[in-house]
């Protein structure tokens, strides 16, 4: 109880609005006072008194002359806060939010804390709590997620040189690892004398058919294990850990609720599962999936804060952020990270969640770092040691590889729909963990011969990145040189065999992880397609890069060439070409361009090559968009049918509101009025509807627009009424309103107006369906009510706009799944 809260002198509580029952309480004129209803702007007061159901409402100046005595016991509840009914302001499953409504509640809330910020230190501190929870919380999502991703790091790398060997001094060493105490100088494909492989641990020579037969087998066996735990995990523990997660995050981003997406199931089982795909040497990358897991730790962190674990707005907020983490620790890149959530998965980005989003990347790298899963001085996944200039004349075959990028990328798409389209209507769809299985074996089966195919991808785009040095010993750099000195300029030289050889091995290799690739992602295990894409696009530009160092080596004083390559040194590098022949395809398998470029300087280290870059991706970005409209995520929220309007999409037909709306002309429109049902009409309309919400009109016969209340909310109120109200049954009145119509007898009204939406947004018949498309998208509603000169005509909601989209591009609208 305080004292003189609404400047009368009577003592009521502070925590309005609410109604409270009172006992013993009497107006000047001697009558009882049965209740008392504070309103939320803490000027009005309701006073319902004994033996009438009129109510008198008083201003809060006046309260002291009219109240003689009163006293207060206990909490009517129905009428007062509709926070105080449990469950209120939350969503069903796939449903969308309604942006506006919890954008609008946060600011209530808000106002409400800096409001009471001058009672009490107490106060005071709450308020400087709720105003830092966000900060605390991004910090706790960057600490959280740059821990785990040195987990998967370090354990992806230990299982997946499990397949080749083990190191008999420290099983739990990599073959990196176990080969740092070597004092050898030169190790026989990576591997020295205290790594054994497989052949050596049952006493073999390394060499010989009789090892390679163990070898292959082995490399097989456990491939086939790695891979059947990873499906088995997720189809047993957690279903949605499977895929790269990232269409539907957008989706999650863009106002749907999918329950256990982000939950602590699919955090787990992701993590573990997508160090057994990539060990298993499927052709797939873990820096996909390491979004949803970011994003699955910021929503479970995002609950120690109620600001943004009760407000699905606010949420989404924690999410971009997380997001931007979980890039920044996939490929150590927290620019990148922050502009991939802004470009790509984000929907709602204001300025505050972008500061929010650079600090979480930021501390996630950081940890990241600190944890030095690479063991190595850079916290980036290929970096590059050569700074060599590009000739203005390479723009050429940078931006071919650009065209070649997005051709390559859009056949990736287009095959892999179908792949996708085949699985869901096909008996294939039945079997996900034989299917993994299938895929797996068939990957080891064709990968181990080919020493290209055989390594980690992460380890061939690194190979294919570097430069050839003195310490290069692999095919790829056999040049006839002679490195006399190991700190001179390397010179260019002719090709040798070995290259030649590499080449046709890299050919195979290209179109045998195109194939895989296209079978592979959207299998029910974890599975990303950063990792793939890059590689793809590396050996494209490798091939190229050797060509055209060889045309600069036979031919060096052509105009071309400007004369910079006369001098002997080696003026191409193609290790640039594998750069920037990565970030095509992979530009144009996503559509991706700010970000795109920004990751791969900071992947590699390679400041000099933005421009090249740039010209790479925009030019697939080009070619992909000429092919075909979408990107493989947006292809795949298409496929799945999620409730994803594009904001990068433009409504170009002439259709009206009124050709969309529910009802069409003619059908009787569900709607509640303000005081004239019962309880018992009301849940007969919730039996016989399945609408999401009901307009609430002033009568049937008028139909003018009272305001909006969602079935949800509706449900909630009336069984909560039930339990905690006397005298509420199928016979009370419904109101929506402050004062009741005058009724003679019968049981007490069960007043709803808290839970009443009485701004909703409203458009008249005759808006452009332009218009409203646009206000769906920017403003994130959930529905908007059709009205003709004040009168309600009909509702649109997100699904039927969705749907009218698809119809006017002559696609099907039924394909939209979900509310």
């Amino acid at each position: 109880m305080e004292k003189d809260p609404l400047r009368g002198n009577a003592s009521i509580p502070m925590s309005y609005p609410a109604t409270y029952q009172a006992v013993g309480g009497q107006l000047e004129n001697g009558q009882q006072i049965r209740t008392v209803s504070l309103s939320s702007d803490d000027d009005m007061i309701d006073i319902t008194t004994t033996g009438t159901t009129t109510e008198r409402s008083i201003h809060g100046e006046e309260l002291g002359s009219h109240l003689t005595s009163i006293k207060y016991s206990g909490h009517l509840g129905v009428s007062g806060d509709s926070d105080d009914i449990p469950g209120i302001g939350q969503y069903e499953d796939f449903h969308t939010i309604d942006w506006q409504r919890d954008i609008a509640r946060d600011r209530m809330r808000h106002r409400y804390i800096i409001k009471k910020k001058q009672d009490s230190i107490c106060d005071l501190i709450k308020g400087a709590h709720d105003a830092w929870s966000g900060w605390v919380c991004v910090l706790f999502v960057g600490l959280v997620t740059g821990v785990v991703a040195g987990v998967i790091d370090i354990g992806a790398s230990w299982m997946s040189d499990l397949k080749y060997g083990i190191c008999p001094e420290a099983f739990w060493l990599n073959r990196e690892q176990c080969c740092w105490s070597s004092n050898e100088t030169t190790f026989d494909n990576g591997n020295c004398s205290q790594w054994w492989t497989w052949p050596e641990v049952f006493s073999q020579s390394r060499e010989g058919v009789g090892p390679y037969i163990i070898s292959y087998l082995f490399y097989i066996v456990w491939a086939l294990m790695f891979a059947a735990l990873s499906a088995a995990l997720v189809r047993m523990f957690a279903p949605y850990a499977c895929g790269s997660g990232i269409p539907e995050i957008k989706t999650i981003l863009s106002g749907f609720i999918i329950r256990g997406y982000l939950g602590k199931w699919t955090l787990i089982i992701k993590s573990v599962g997508i160090m057994l795909a990539v060990s298993a040497g499927l052709s797939l990358g873990k820096e996909g999936p390491m979004v949803h897991i970011a994003c699955c730790i910021g929503n479970i962190l995002s609950y120690l804060f109620p600001k943004y674990g009760r407000n699905e707005a606010k949420k989404r907020e924690i999410l971009s952020a997380a997001a931007a983490a979980g890039v920044s620790v996939a490929f150590g890149a927290p620019i990148g990270g922050v502009l991939f959530s802004l470009e790509e998965v984000s929907y709602y980005f204001p300025l505050k969640t972008l500061w929010r989003s650079f600090f979480c990347a930021l501390v996630a790298a950081f940890i990241l770092r600190s944890i030095n899963p690479f063991g190595n001085e850079h916290s980036v996944l290929f970096y590059v040691e050569y700074n060599k200039p590009w000739i203005f004349f390479e723009l050429v075959p940078f931006v071919a590889l650009g065209i070649i990028g997005g051709m390559v990328a859009t056949l990736f798409i287009k095959a892999n729909l179908y792949w996708c389209r085949y699985r869901k209507v096909s008996k294939l769809g039945q079997y996900p963990v034989t299917e993994v299985l299938v895929v797996a074996v068939v990957t080891a089966v064709i990968a181990y011969p080919n020493p290209y195919t055989r390594m980690n991808t992460s380890q061939l785009i690194f190979l294919l990145f570097s430069q050839c040095g003195v310490s290069n010993s692999d095919n790829l750099c056999d040049y006839n040189r002679n490195f006399t000195d190991v700190n001179s300029a390397i010179e260019i030289a002719a090709a040798g065999p070995g290259v030649y050889k590499a080449v046709w091995l890299l050919v195979l290799a290209l179109v045998f992880k195109l194939v895989a690739t296209i079978f592979t992602f959207g299998f029910k295990a974890p599975c990303g397609l950063f990792i793939p894409s890059l590689c793809l696009g590396a050996i494209m530009g490798r091939i190229v890069g050797i060509g055209m160092e060889q045309l600069a080596y036979n031919y060096p004083h052509i105009w071309l060439f400007s004369g910079e390559c006369s001098t002997g040194d080696d003026c191409i590098t193609p290790g640039l070409y594998a750069m920037v022949g990565a970030a095509a395809v992979l530009g144009g398998v996503t559509r991706m361009t700010v970000s795109l470029v920004v990751i791969m300087f900071e992947l590699t280290g390679g400041v000099r090559y933005i421009v090249p870059l740039m010209a790479a991706a925009m030019a697939s970005k080009w070619v992909g968009d000429a092919l075909g409209r979408q990107g493989i995520y947006d292809a795949h929220i298409e496929l799945n049918g999620y409730p994803f309007l594009d904001s990068k999409e433009e409504f170009a037909h002439t259709s009206l509101a009124a050709d969309v709306m529910q009802p069409k002309h003619n059908e009787p429109l569900s709607v509640l009025t303000q005081d004239s049902m019962t309880v018992d009409d009301v849940e007969t309309l919730l039996k016989e509807t399945e609408h999401n919400g009901f307009p609430v009109v002033v009568s049937r016969e008028s139909q003018y627009l009272v305001g909006f209340v969602l079935r949800r909310d509706l449900n909630l109120a009336i069984a909560n009424a039930k339990r905690t109200l006397e005298g509420i049954c199928g016979q009370s009145l419904v109101l929506f309103v402050n004062s009741a119509p005058p009724q003679a007898t019968g049981p007490p009204p069960l007043k709803l107006k808290k839970i009443l939406d009485m701004a909703p947004i409203t458009m008249t018949d005759q808006t452009p369906m332009e218009t409203v498309v646009d206000m769906f998208r920017k403003l994130g509603l959930r529905q908007t009510l059709v009205t003709h000169n004040g009168r309600l005509l009909g509702v649109i909601t997100k699904k039927d706009v969705l749907r009218h989209v698809k119809q006017m591009d002559n696609e099907d609208p039924n394909s939209v799944l979900f509310n």
